[in-house]
C-alpha cells in the first residue's frame, strides 16, 4: 500500500513543476504587448489632428479673394470708357429709334434688288415718312439717280452708301456751332412754343457753358407759364447758377434786370427765359418782339443769339414755326430736342433744305449732358 501512494505521489511532481514554468512564460511576454501597444494609440492621435487643421484653413481665405478683387477692378474701366467716347455713342443711342426704322426699311429695299424706277419710288416713299421733306428726298433722288448713271452702279446695295454721302452733303452748310463773340454779357435769347423743351435747354446750355469755364446768369422771363420760374431755379440750383426772377413781373422787366445785374458783376453770358406761343397767334408773337426791343435798349448789342428750340417730334410743323419766329425775330441759330423719341429724324434735312438755318445744337437724351453739339457727319453715321 505505501510503495503503491510512493509511486502515485513520484508520477505526480515532475507534472505540476513544467505547470509552474508554463505560466511564467506566458505572463512574461504579456506586458511588453500591452506595452508596446498604448505608444502608437496615442502618436497616431497627435498626428492626425495636425495636418487636419493646416489643410482645411489655407483654402478658405484662398477662395474668397479672387472673387472680391476682379469685382472693384472691373468697375472704373466702363466709367473710362463712357468718359472717352460718351460723345458719339450718346448721339447713337439717342437715334436708335430711328436708326431702327431707317435701317431695317433700306435694307429690305435694296437687298436683292435691281436698280429701277420702281426702286427709287420705294426710297421716296421711306424718305418721305421719315420726315425729310418734299424738297430734300426730291433732291437726294436727283443726285443718286446721277452718281448712279456717271458711275454705271448696278448693285442696288451700293446706293445706301451713295444716300449717306448726298445727305451728309446736304446737312453740312447748316453744321455752324456758337462762337461766342461782342461784349460782355453775351445774350442769349430763347424762343419756342410750349412744350418744346426750352427750360431744360436752357439748363444743359448753361451746363456746357459752365464747362468751357464761362460765368453764366439765367433771366427767368417765361412769367405766364405756371411753374416755369421754379423749374429754371431748379436747373439753376444744379449748375449753382443765380436765376434772375420776379414773382408777376413784365417779361422785359425781368430780363433787363439781369442784363444790368451781368454787367455790374461781369459775367459772361446771360440765357433769356421766354415764354412759349403759338406762332399763329400773331399777337403773341409782337409781344415777344417787344421783349427784344428791350434788351437792345439795355445792352445795344444783344441780343447777340436768338435761339429757336423745336421739337423733332413735331415733324415738318418745325418748319412753319422757324418760317414765322425767323420773320418776326430773326433766328440766328436752331435747337432739335427730343431726337431720341421720335422716329423721323429727318427733320434735319427738311430744315436744311427750305430753309437753312445753323443747327447749333440736338438734344439726344434726357440727362443733363445730352445736349450736343451739331455735327452732319455724326449725325448721318449715327442714322445708319
Amino acid at each position: 500500500m505505501f510503495e503503491f501512494l510512493k509511486k502515485i505521489i513520484k508520477k505526480d511532481s515532475p507534472e505540476k513543476k513544467p505547470v509552474a514554468k508554463k505560466e511564467v512564460t506566458k505572463k512574461a511576454p504579456a506586458s511588453p504587448k500591452q506595452k508596446a501597444a498604448k505608444p502608437p494609440k496615442t502618436s497616431d492621435k497627435k498626428k492626425t489632428v495636425k495636418p487636419l487643421q493646416s489643410i482645411k484653413a489655407p483654402p478658405k481665405v484662398a477662395e474668397k479673394k479672387p472673387v472680391v478683387l476682379p469685382e472693384k477692378e472691373e468697375a472704373p474701366k466702363e466709367e473710362k470708357k463712357s468718359g472717352f467716347f460718351g460723345f458719339a455713342d450718346k448721339i447713337k443711342k439717342g437715334l436708335t429709334k430711328t436708326r431702327e426704322k431707317l435701317t431695317s426699311e433700306l435694307t429690305s429695299l435694296f437687298t436683292g434688288k435691281k436698280i429701277d424706277e420702281a426702286l427709287f419710288e420705294e426710297l421716296e416713299t421711306i424718305l418721305l415718312t421719315s420726315d425729310v421733306g418734299i424738297s430734300a428726298t426730291t433732291f437726294l433722288l436727283d443726285s443718286i439717280r446721277v452718281s448712279v448713271k456717271k458711275n454705271n452702279i448696278e448693285n442696288a446695295d451700293e446706293i445706301k452708301g451713295l444716300l449717306k454721302e448726298k445727305l451728309t452733303e446736304l446737312l453740312t452748310p447748316i453744321e455752324n456751332p456758337l462762337i461766342l463773340k461782342g461784349t460782355n454779357p453775351y445774350v442769349i435769347m430763347v424762343v419756342g412754343v410750349n412744350g418744346a423743351g426750352k427750360t431744360t435747354t436752357i439748363g444743359k446750355l448753361t451746363k456746357i457753358f459752365l464747362d468751357e469755364n464761362k460765368s453764366v446768369l439765367i433771366a427767368a422771363g417765361d412769367t405766364f407759364r405756371a411753374a416755369a420760374t421754379e423749374q429754371l431755379q431748379v436747373w439753376g440750383e444744379r449748375n449753382n447758377v443765380h436765376v434772375v426772377s420776379q414773382a408777376s413781373g413784365d417779361p422785359s422787366a425781368v430780363i433787363f434786370d439781369a442784363i444790368n445785374s451781368a454787367k455790374a458783376k461781369n459775367i459772361d453770358i446771360v440765357i433769356a427765359d421766354t415764354a412759349g406761343r403759338l406762332p399763329t397767334q400773331k399777337h403773341l408773337i409782337d409781344e415777344i418782339t417787344k421783349v427784344k426791343r428791350v434788351i437792345k435798349k439795355c445792352h445795344e448789342e444783344a441780343p447777340h443769339e436768338i435761339l429757336l428750340v423745336l421739337d423733332a417730334n413735331t415733324g415738318q410743323n418745325a418748319i412753319s414755326q422757324l418760317k414765322i419766329f425767323n420773320e418776326a425775330l430773326g433766328i440766328t441759330g436752331l435747337a432739335l430736342t427730343k431726337l431720341d423719341g421720335t422716329a423721323k429724324g429727318g427733320v434735319i434735312a427738311a430744315i436744311a433744305k427750305e430753309q437753312p438755318t445753323p443747327l447749333r445744337y440736338i438734344g439726344v437724351g434726357e440727362s443733363i449732358d445730352d445736349l450736343k453739339v451739331f455735327n452732319a457727319k455724326e449725325y448721318v453715321d449715327a442714322l445708319f
